[in-house]
């Protein structure tokens, strides 16, 4: 039970180090001719250049549904950035016994934008990327593991109990 509290502070640092790297790279969707898509940008290599050229994610069709994208999945970070700094606030001013329902609450909704975001983006692929030939990348797949990760630490911290 002791290990239990710090076992939590890690898991949701893991948590949230994976949240923000599948909210920023690069890699949401994979295309054949080696370009990258994302939620915020579409980039390619230039062999000529030697670089990276990255435009606007916004010039495709389906612009409203990435807009939700986006917003859900800076949500999720929010919520679960406040969620640990609720939980150290809490394990300071509560009072022994108590229990950590403020912050399983807002980790719960971190994971339930998890969920919605990559089912939004799976469900409307098509219309954010014009060459529809690729593959999810590693991004998008990391959202989706972080999404039980972070309703599993929610309710965990909702049977948490304050020991000292």
């Amino acid at each position: 039970m002791y290990l239990l509290l710090p076992s939590l502070l890690i898991l949701h640092l893991a948590d949230l180090l994976l949240l923000y790297i599948s909210t920023i790279d690069n890699t949401w969707w994979m295309y054949k001719e080696g370009k990258t898509g994302d939620l915020w940008q579409q980039c390619s290599y230039s062999d000529a250049e030697r670089t990276w050229i990255c435009g606007s994610a916004m010039v495709t069709s389906g612009g409203e549904w990435q807009h939700a994208v986006q917003a859900l999945m800076v949500l999720a970070v929010l919520f679960s950035s406040l969620s640990f700094l609720i939980f150290v606030c809490q394990l300071y001013t509560l009072r022994r016994g108590s229990l950590f329902y403020v912050t399983g609450l807002f980790q719960i909704f971190s994971g339930l934008c998890l969920l919605t975001a990559p089912l939004i983006y799976t469900l409307h692929v098509h219309e954010f990327h014009a060459d529809k030939e690729g593959t999810f990348g590693y991004s998008y797949i990391l959202a989706w593991v972080v999404f039980p990760i972070t309703l599993a630490s929610g309710i965990m911290y909702i049977h948490l109990r304050k020991l000292e």
